[in-house]
Parts: C-alpha cells; sequence; structure tokens
C-alpha cells in the first residue's frame, strides 16, 4: 500500500523563506504607496472642489450680468416717464422713445422694452423673430388688442400682427411690481410668442400722489443662460444647471435639452431637475435641502462627480446653480504614475525572488535526498536508510528518520497476521451495513411525501423515487452529489433569485432546529417550479450536525383553490372588479385623514334591463363586462372600482377633489358613448360625492353619490330613452337598408290612410309614430332573416313571430312610446283571427294597428329593395284578394280610394 510523509498542501521551507521575503517587500511597498497615493488624491480632490467653487462663482458672475442689463435699463428710463420727460400721449414721441431705447440694447437679450398702465393700456417696442424691431400698442384705439406694427423711421408704420386682447394688468411682472411697490423680477415663464423662458425687470411708476400710474417692463429671454453655462464647463467636461430652489423647475442647462416643453392642449409645462434624467445631481440637490451643503462626491456608473450647489438670491429670484466635474478628469495623471509604480514593484519582486530562490536552494539541498529516501521508503523499499552530510538540523532530521524506519521494518513482519483477521471482520460489516441500507432504500421509494437528504455542504445523498417523480428526474444519479439549493432551491416563485443565507433549509443546518415552509417553490427538471410544503430537519452524530433530510408534498393544486377561494371572496366573478364586501372593507380602511380628500363614484348602467329583455341575459351580461373594462381603464392604479348591484357601480378615490373626481366622470362617459352591444349604445348615470374632513361620515357621502347619480338619471330621462329608441333603429336600418325605406312608407301610407278616415291630430301622431316603429323588434333576427327578400304574407318562421313582441317590449319601456306599445304588438293579426301574437280577430285588433298591417302589406308589394315588385293596380288586387281574410274592409276601402285619387304611388 502507497503512501507519503508529506501533505499535498504543505508549503517547502524553501517556499515558506521565498513568501516571507515577498511579503514584507509588499508590505513595505504597500505603506509608502499608500502614503504618496493618499497624499496625490487629496491634492487632487481640494483642486477639483476648488475648480467647481469657482465655475459657480464664474456662473454667477455671468447671470448677474445678464439680468442686471433689464433692471438697468428701468433704472435709466423709469424717470423720464414718472415726470413725464417723454409724454406717453405723443404717440409720435413715444413710439421713437421705445424704439430708441430698445435699439440702444439690440446686442443683448432684451426681448422688449414696454410701460403697461392701470387704465390697462400698453406700449413699448419688440423684436421679431427676425430680430426687427416692431411698436407694440395696446389702448382704445386698438379695441383693447394688442397690435404690432412695422416702423419706419422709429414710427409704426403697418401692422404686421393682430395678438388679441391683451391686459398687463394681468401678467406676472406687472402684478409683481405693483404687490411690492418696488424694482423687483417677475416669476420665470414661457413667452406668449417667442419660443423661450422669459424674466420681466418690472419697475413700478408712480405719481408725486403716490399713486401708481402703471409698470416699466424689460423683458429678456434666457437661452443666452444656456450658452454661457456651455462655454463655461465645456474645457472641463463638466455639466452645469441652474434651476428655482423652492419649484425645483429649470432655467438653464448645459445638456442641450429644452427647460419647458408643450403639452398636446397647447399648456406649457416647466421641466423639473426631476427629468434631467441625471440622478447624480438629483441625489445631491436633495441632499442639500436636507443638510444645506454646499460640496457633495457621487458616485454614479461611469466616474465619481464633485458636485458644487451655490444658491442665488435677488428680487425675485431663488435660484441654485449646480456644476458637476468628473474626477477622471484630474487622476488620469495620477492613474499614470500608479502604473509605472506598480510596474517597477513587479520587476523588483521578480529579481529578489530569483535570488532568494538561489541562496535557499544552495542550502536547504540535502532536504531533497532526505524527501527522495522518505518516498521510496514509503513505496516499500523498507531497507533504504538516510545519509548524514552535516550534523545540522537536517542532519538530525536524517538520525531520526533511520531510526524511525528500523522501528517500522520489525513492526511490519507480525502485521500481515491482523490485517487478514481484520479484513473478515470488516466484510461481515460491510454486508450488514448494505442490507441495512437497500431496506431502507425500499421503504423510503415507497412513501408518498418526496424525500433528500443533504450533507453539511448541501450535496444531495439520497432521493426517494417520490422526489424524483415530483422534480422531474428520472435516476438519483442526476441529482446525488449535486448542491440542491442551487439545483431546485435558486429563486423565488416571482423569479428572484433566492440568496443561500436566506433559505430555510440552510437556516435548519444553521440553528441546528427544524423548518416548516409552505409558501415557496422548488424547480424541476425541465425549468417550470412547483407549489412545495417542505419540512427540514438536521441529522446528528456525536451531537454535531452531519447532514439534513427534507420531505416535501407538492400543493399546486391546493394553493391553486386557495387562491381562486381568495379571488372570489374579493371580487365579481362576473367582470373581474371588486365585490361589495370588499369595497366596504377598503371604505372603512381608507376613511383616515391621509387619504383626505376622499371621492365616490356611484353609477348605475342605463339600459341593462331592457338589454335582457330583449337580447337576453347573455348580451346584458356582456353590456356589464364592457362596462367595467371601462371603468378599469379610466380608473388610476390607486382607485377602488367595485361592482355592487346587477347594474350598480362604484369607484372610491383616494387623494381626489370633487372636480377631478367629475373629470373621471367626464372621461368615462365619453368611453361609454364609444361603444355599443348589439343595438343598445352604452351609457352610464353617474353622481359622486366627496369627504374633506373627519367631521363627515363616509356613509354618507356614500349615499350623497348615490342620490347625485339617481337625480341625474331622473333629469336625463328622456334623453336616455330618446337614444335608446334611436340607437335601436339606426342600428336595425344600418343591418337592413330594407327596413330603413319601409319604415319611412309604411308611416307615409298610414299617415295618409288616417287623413282619409279623418282620424284626431292625436290619433293621426300616434298612428305614424307607430308605422314607423312597427318593426323595431326586427333588432332580434339575424343578419340571414333580415337579408331574405321574400314577401311579409311568406313569413311563417318563429323568429320572424318574435319581432311584435319585442317590439312591445321595447316600446312600452319607455313614457314617451309606451302608447304605441300595443299598435306594434298588433299589427300581425288578422282579420279572420288567424294572426299573430295573439289571434286577436276583427274589431279585437286595434283600429291603428289594422291600418299598420293594409299599409305594410301594400309597400311590400311595391317597394323597390324586393325582388318582385308589383304594379300599384296588381298590389291593390292583391289587397283586396285579403279583404275580410287578413286585412279590414273598411281600411280596404279608404285604400282603396286613395289609390283611385292618385294620393298613393
Amino acid at each position: 500500500m502507497k503512501s507519503t510523509s508529506i501533505k499535498k498542501d504543505s508549503i517547502s521551507i524553501r517556499n515558506i523563506v521565498i513568501i516571507v521575503f515577498i511579503v514584507l517587500l509588499l508590505a513595505t511597498v504597500s505603506v509608502i504607496s499608500y502614503i504618496v497615493f493618499s497624499n496625490w488624491f487629496s491634492s487632487a480632490n481640494d483642486t477639483i472642489e476648488k475648480i467647481s467653487e469657482d465655475m459657480n462663482k464664474e456662473i454667477l458672475n455671468q447671470v448677474d450680468e445678464f439680468i442686471n442689463v433689464p433692471m438697468h435699463i428701468n433704472e435709466a428710463n423709469h424717470e423720464l416717464i414718472e415726470y413725464e420727460i417723454v409724454d406717453m400721449n405723443n404717440e409720435a414721441e413715444r413710439e421713437k422713445y421705445f424704439v430708441g431705447v430698445l435699439h440702444t440694447h439690440m446686442g443683448n437679450d432684451v426681448y422688449s422694452f414696454s410701460y403697461g398702465t392701470e387704465n390697462g393700456e400698453y406700449y413699448g417696442a419688440r423684436k421679431n423673430k427676425n430680430n426687427e424691431i416692431e411698436i407694440m400698442r395696446n389702448d382704445i384705439t386698438t379695441n383693447g388688442e394688442s397690435w404690432y406694427y412695422a416702423i419706419n423711421e422709429s414710427i409704426a408704420n403697418k401692422i404686421t400682427v393682430n395678438a388679441g386682447k391683451f391686459d398687463p394688468r394681468t401678467r406676472d411682472w406687472y402684478q409683481a411690481a405693483k404687490k411690492s411697490g418696488v424694482p423687483v423680477f417677475s416669476p420665470v415663464y414661457k413667452h406668449f410668442v417667442m419660443d423661450d423662458l422669459t424674466v420681466s425687470a418690472a419697475y413700478p411708476i408712480y405719481n408725486k400722489d403716490k399713486v401708481l400710474l402703471g409698470v416699466l417692463g424689460t423683458h429678456i429671454t434666457l437661452t443666452r443662460i444656456d450658452n454661457y453655462l456651455k462655454e463655461i464647463v465645456e474645457s472641463k467636461n463638466a455639466i452645469a444647471l441652474i434651476m428655482e430652489i423652492n419649484s425645483r423647475d429649470l432655467v438653464a442647462n448645459s445638456f442641450d435639452i429644452n427647460n419647458f416643453k408643450t403639452l398636446e392642449d397647447g399648456s406649457v409645462k416647466r421641466l423639473t431637475i426631476d427629468e434631467i434624467g441625471n440622478s447624480a445631481i438629483i441625489q445631491a440637490y436633495n441632499k442639500y435641502l436636507n443638510t444645506n451643503e454646499s460640496n457633495f462626491i457621487i458616485n454614479n456608473c461611469k466616474d465619481k462627480l464633485y458636485i458644487n450647489l451655490t444658491p442665488h438670491y435677488k428680487d425675485g429670484f431663488d435660484w441654485l446653480v449646480i456644476t458637476a466635474i468628473p474626477e477622471s478628469l484630474f487622476i488620469i495623471n495620477i492613474m499614470e504614475n500608479i502604473k509605472f509604480t506598480l510596474l517597477f514593484t513587479i520587476v523588483a519582486l521578480v529579481i529578489s525572488i530569483l535570488i532568494s530562490y538561489k541562496v535557499t536552494n544552495k542550502y536547504l539541498k540535502p532536504i531533497d535526498t532526505l524527501i527522495e529516501i522518505n518516498e521510496k521508503f514509503a513505496n516499500g523499499d523498507l531497507h533504504k536508510r538516510a545519509t548524514i552530510i552535516r550534523n545540522d538540523e537536517i542532519g538530525m532530521m536524517s538520525k531520526s528518520f533511520n531510526k524511525m524506519a528500523d522501528t517500522i521494518y520489525i513492526l511490519i513482519n507480525n502485521l500481515e497476521s491482523k490485517v487478514k483477521e481484520r479484513t473478515l471482520e470488516l466484510e461481515e460489516t460491510n454486508n450488514e451495513l448494505k442490507e441495512s441500507k437497500e431496506q431502507l432504500h425500499l421503504i423510503l421509494d415507497s412513501a408518498v411525501e418526496a424525500i433528500f437528504g443533504l450533507d453539511n455542504k448541501g450535496n444531495c445523498t439520497y432521493c426517494n423515487a417520490s422526489c424524483l417523480a415530483m422534480l422531474g428526474y428520472s435516476i438519483q444519479d442526476e441529482l446525488i452529489g449535486k448542491n440542491m439549493h442551487q439545483q431546485i432551491h435558486h429563486t423565488y416563485r416571482d423569479g428572484k433569485p433566492m440568496i443561500f443565507e436566506d433559505c430555510m433549509i440552510h437556516q435548519a443546518h444553521l440553528l441546528g432546529d427544524g423548518t416548516h415552509v409552505n409558501d415557496e417553490v422548488f424547480w424541476r427538471k425541465d425549468g417550470t417550479s412547483v407549489d412545495v410544503e417542505y419540512y427540514s430537519y438536521p441529522q446528528y452524530k456525536d451531537d454535531k450536525i452531519v447532514g439534513l433530510v427534507v420531505t416535501f408534498l407538492d400543493i399546486t393544486e391546493s394553493r391553486k383553490n386557495l387562491e381562486h377561494i381568495k379571488y372570489l371572496s374579493r371580487h365579481d366573478s362576473l367582470t373581474g372588479l371588486y365585490n361589495r364586501m370588499f369595497f366596504d372593507e377598503e371604505l372603512k380602511r381608507l376613511d383616515n385623514k391621509s387619504n383626505f380628500p376622499i371621492s365616490i363614484i356611484f353609477g348605475d348602467i342605463n339600459g341593462l334591463k331592457l338589454t335582457n329583455d330583449i337580447f337576453g341575459h347573455a348580451v346584458g351580461d356582456e353590456l356589464i363586462k364592457k362596462s367595467a373594462e371601462i371603468l378599469q381603464k379610466v380608473c388610476r392604479e390607486s382607485d377602488v372600482a367595485a361592482r355592487v348591484g346587477g347594474d350598480e357601480f362604484t369607484i372610491l378615490l383616494p387623494n381626489t377633489e370633487r372636480k377631478d373626481a367629475r373629470k373621471i366622470i367626464t372621461r368615462i362617459k365619453k368611453e361609454f358613448a364609444k361603444e355599443r352591444i348589439v343595438a343598445i349604445k352604452g351609457n352610464i348615470s353617474m353622481g359622486c360625492a366627496t369627504k374633506i374632513n373627519n367631521d363627515d361620515d363616509i356613509e354618507t357621502v356614500m349615499e350623497n353619490a348615490e342620490n347625485a347619480m339617481y337625480k341625474e338619471k331622473t333629469l336625463n330621462k328622456k334623453t336616455i330613452n330618446s337614444d335608446t329608441i334611436n340607437t335601436i333603429m339606426e342600428t336595425l336600418h344600418d343591418k337592413s337598408p330594407r327596413e330603413k325605406i319601409h319604415s319611412i312608407n309604411v308611416s307615409n301610407i298610414c299617415e295618409k290612410i288616417g287623413n282619409q278616415m279623418k282620424l284626431s291630430e292625436t290619433e293621426m301622431k300616434k298612428l305614424k309614430e307607430a308605422g314607423f316603429y312597427h318593426d323595431i323588434g326586427k333588432i332580434v333576427l339575424g343578419d340571414d332573416i333580415l337579408y331574405e327578400n321574400e314577401e311579409v304574407f311568406e313569413e311563417d318562421s318563429k323568429e320572424i313571430h318574435q319581432h311584435p313582441i319585442v317590439g312591445y317590449r321595447v316600446l312600452n319601456s319607455f313614457e314617451d312610446t309606451m302608447d304605441l306599445a300595443e299598435l306594434v304588438l298588433s299589427h300581425h293579426e288578422r282579420w279572420d283571427g288567424k294572426g299573430y301574437p295573439k289571434g286577436l280577430k276583427g274589431e279585437e285588433i286595434p283600429l291603428l294597428a289594422r291600418i299598420i298591417a293594409v299599409a305594410e302589406y301594400y309597400d311590400e308589394f311595391t317597394n323597390s329593395m324586393n325582388e318582385k315588385i308589383f304594379s300599384n293596380e296588381e298590389a291593390v288586387l292583391k289587397i283586396k284578394e285579403e279583404k275580410g281574410l287578413k286585412l279590414d274592409p273598411k281600411i280596404i276601402d279608404a285604400f282603396t280610394k286613395l289609390v283611385d285619387n292618385g294620393m298613393v304611388n
């Protein structure tokens, strides 16, 4: 049997000497490098901070110089107006004055120079888009509108722009000066003509009695500040911006992005620091607000930034200048020096190692001879002995080895008999263990629960048949020796990686106690997950943990059932919205000060009962589901939308004022107006109410919202009913143009027959309307039936026989058409009693229904939309054949007179 006296992971004396030497050398070099490089970096940091502060000062100086121009213009000119040196009533003098001031400052960013009065008049001059000076005038001569004139020798020449009604007293700069009573800057605003941000220097003008006459304004655009920032930071590879401290709005930046954007509705939105896409600057700004410190070092994904924040306050301004300089710009030379130093150190180390190796190899060579003899002795050559070269430590080791070799040689001769005896005992023990192991495996493979074992490293030592089946493996060798956390327990259900330290199986091993988990997943061989409930228990031997046993069950189905039950307990099964029970719980939960104001919207679908009656509950359910989809589309994520009744919905809106709730109602109604279920146009009545403080009762707010809904439903009832009937008729006529012509023809013929029979005006109105709506019930017929061109007297299908009943239901649902319902129901009854749906006979049939029957019969023969068309004479003959059978003889006589007189064709 081969053996060795040296461990594989031991380190030779030779290597120890070399390693110690290298370690000491590295330690010395590291300490010196640390001191030198730390001083370099510290100096670089101080330099960057100083440059950042100087850059901010330079920016502030440029900004001050820029914004002082309009204030200086006001200072230089206010007395000319205040002391009436310039006569504002003299048009020529006034216009030359304003043009002259603006012409003097053509080289800077002054956009306009103007004067607004307390009477609403407005005079001045501006630069147009071509940088040409124009006169501005707004007084009684312009009817309160702002007119802009091209100039000719500083005098207004012709109108170039009519900007519409304008009152200077409503502008921010005018109001700021009037409120403060002293020269002041206006807030930054988007100019209403120029595509730029603007700020105005405003100077109030008073008379000798201290009465405000007006405000002198010099207006500048801010694009120049963007250019200043770019010029200042470009050479330093830095970035800079100016913003308003309180509003967080941008004033200027060096990023080449606009400081505002125009929205779809035409309004302007100022961009804030949160929208620049630079997380480092946003982080520094938030720290500045919390600490009031002005210098920060922030790490971003690519570099370390030195950020300086300097506030700038002036009359009307609360600006903050932010600059950011990358560290990499200043440490390039430092890094080059570090690279050179590291290269020099590596060369020195290599040379030192070579020298050390030569020296130690010379003095430790006898050890190699001793090792060689040891290896031969270990390989079975028991006669080998060490040669003693010197009486040093190596010589003493050689003497000890020779003594040991002699002792082993004596003992080895008596060892063989002992080995044979122990071998037989070991074989018997192994056979017993093998039999016990096979018996244990048989028991474990029969268990329903999945079981696997782990060693202290988390590797699988055993897995039963149930474990293989549940995890999708076929043989144990696919798992034995594998790390089970990485194999089956590496990820949570949502795809988030599971850290090994968070694993509850590992916790059982770490704490030495069992764990039970029922809300995690194991991962199968095919990459799918299985919901499991598992128990993990540590295994002990001699009071030490030697491994773990894990048992688990597949609880996928039971978990799905529980999730489904939980879902049904909170949601409406038809729409997927929350149900009434959950809504009531949320109403109580959200009823607290942090959610005020709370608004509640109560809605009721219009036409659901009619939809169910006409088209059946399947279509009615579709209307409900479509309504729910609209609510989900419009509602925000924080809103709670619920179906609280058959056609009733509520929406709970935390932190929402009443005006915003009304806007949501408007959006919902617009979406409803786009939808149509079969022939029913989407429509919903809605009302809202708002809880503002704790004194309001939330249940009362709910009742107020419901009452508001019913009030709207009542007020709009006629409009809703009319829209519903019109939508049904439009849908029917869109599906079948023949039906539209038929409805109009029958209505007109009925009117003529009624006149012939001298009916009252009330009866005539009913007759004409009933004639138009008589086939409204055909809305339920399939397209295949509507498109057939068969005459009415051939109709005998069950579907056709239903349309008078459906028409009756539709018209009977509304007050305005209720008196027409019976006529539509009876227009297919026959004089001989063989008609439908009731089988009425003779005068049991309402008179007007009998008139409709004649008119309809005639139109079916003569309507050009039919395949077979009869002449008037042929149609009259056909009608006369039904006299006393299908049709009322008296009405046929009246109709025949109309034909004879040429009133029907």
